[in-house]
């Protein structure tokens, strides 16, 4: 078995050309006016009280210096990150999965960040977009759930476009500007891009290549047929750039998959999520290894005798800030591989 590798925001020497590009971040000019998810938004200023949903919007609010902004989060999959846990433990906890639309208004944010539209959408679980601008408080959406991607179809939206972390990147940007960060901003995706170009020279040294791999984030029951990576989630970007081939030929985000299917594609390398959530019994990775290892068609795959099986954190497989941990964990298991070929 490969454990995750925990990582913290590395601090380290960027390219010269993304160096740069912090170094030319300007002031914010208010009002400020943007373009997000179809919408237009405008700022006066920048927001002082923010209620953040899901954790990839509020561990990106925390990672630009805001944390003295944030008055309330909800919609947590794991732990927060190690450096943010005394400040993110002083911060109101409005829910660990859904809240509700009054305890967000309740908290009299000026702003609220919403890392899925499925929260705060057109048919949002807390609240609509209309619901909130009658009380003058302006959503802003990742991008990554909205650039490229139908979220009219239910449940978690279809994705049209390929996602890339340029729609992070997007957001990182966006944010940077709406605080007046540019430069902590800049710095960030400077550093992001930076680490997948080390992972993507780490697979390179190693000739990685012809390596097939499966994601699997979840089950409804252990024993049923896997949420597993299709062509155009985030799994599928982190595998095409490490030169991977993605043992699942859907081009839905996560489809749910035969283990007998599965089992005829017989991937070398199999990721499994691993969460704090317990919606389905398969949240829990250690279900997930026992089940890989007793099943009479799981055990028979080259990854699972080979104990090819890598433990990810289940951001790292949704389009958040987390998935350059999850370029840099399927590295890592990729050089791993490799070795013992």
């Amino acid at each position: 078995m490969i454990e995750l590798n925990k990582k913290v925001l590395a601090v380290g020497v960027f390219a010269a050309g993304l160096a740069s590009f912090a170094q030319y971040a300007s002031a914010t000019e208010y009002p400020l006016t943007l373009e997000n998810c179809g919408r237009t938004l405008t700022f006066d200023q920048a927001p002082n009280r923010v209620v953040s949903l899901g954790q990839s919007s509020t561990e990106l609010l925390y990672l630009l210096g805001l944390t003295d902004r944030v008055v309330g989060t909800a919609v947590w999959l794991g732990p927060v990150q190690e450096q943010f846990r005394d400040v993110n433990a002083t911060i109101p906890r409005l829910a660990d999965n859904d809240p509700s639309f009054e305890s967000v208004v309740g908290q009299k944010p000026d702003m609220v960040a919403t890392q899925f539209q499925w929260h705060i959408g057109p048919n949002g679980k807390v609240g609509t977009i209309d619901q909130f601008a009658e009380l003058s408080i302006p959503v802003y959406t990742a991008p990554a759930d909205c650039v490229g991607k139908d979220n009219t179809t239910g449940g978690d939206g279809t994705r049209i476009d390929a996602f890339s972390m340029d729609q992070i990147y997007q957001g990182i940007a966006d944010l940077s500007k709406i605080f007046d960060v540019e430069e902590r901003g800049a710095d960030l995706i400077a550093d992001f891009k930076a680490r997948e170009q080390a992972a993507r020279e780490k697979v390179a040294a190693v000739n990685g290549k012809g390596i097939s791999a499966l994601f699997w984030f979840s089950s409804a029951e252990i024993d049923v047929d896997p949420f597993v990576a299709g062509q155009k989630g985030a799994p599928a970007y982190v595998m095409s750039i490490l030169g991977v081939e993605n043992v699942i030929d859907s081009d839905d985000e996560w489809p749910t998959v035969g283990w007998e299917t599965i089992a005829r594609t017989n991937p070398d390398i199999i990721a499994i999520g691993k969460m704090d959530r317990r919606r389905f019994p398969a949240d829990d990775w250690e279900l997930k290894m026992q089940f890989l290892k007793s099943d009479p068609v799981t055990r028979q795959m080259n990854a699972v005798k080979s104990g090819n099986i890598v433990v990810m954190d289940a951001q790292s497989m949704n389009p958040t800030m987390r998935t350059i941990d999850g370029i840099e964990t399927l590295a890592k298991a990729i050089e791993a591989f490799e070795a013992t070929q």
